[in-house]
């Protein structure tokens, strides 16, 4: 099979078979840092909505890749707080994909790490190390 029948009837992944592959990604990562999340719900989106655009006075709806929104358990203590999101957005991702060396799943794992890294204060060097462990 030549490289380009490869290619003849490939797809980007949908919706739902882009949030199975996040979910699984998720659960290559450590547990220590898993833990952090507590009850972390993945969210895919096509693209942020027009409130977080307008919040990070982006250019483009393709200039976010992903958003963790939540109160972290550190935070919050044992007080009881609302859920906290992943949102990963499908299309900004799939675009960085498309022009870059990286696999989608290793791509999809640095921008959990990193969304999730940067709410709770992880150093660019702890996130690096967190990602080379789920790689």
């Amino acid at each position: 099979m030549s490289d380009d029948d490869l290619w003849t009837n490939r797809r980007a992944p949908d919706a739902d078979a882009f949030e199975a592959l996040a979910r699984a990604a998720f659960a290559t990562l450590p547990e220590t840092f898993r833990s952090l999340c507590g009850d972390v719900l993945i969210r895919i989106e096509e693209f942020p909505d027009e409130d977080v655009i307008e919040h990070f006075d982006l250019d483009s709806p393709f200039d976010l890749l992903g958003l963790y929104q939540g109160v972290d358990r550190i935070a919050r203590g044992a007080e009881p707080a609302g859920p906290a999101f992943v949102f990963l957005y499908r299309r900004p991702i799939l675009d960085v994909w498309s022009e870059g060396e990286e696999t989608l799943r290793d791509l999809v794992v640095h921008v959990l790490v990193h969304e999730i890294g940067h709410h709770f204060g992880l150093s660019d060097a702890d996130m690096h190390a967190i990602e080379d462990a789920a790689c």
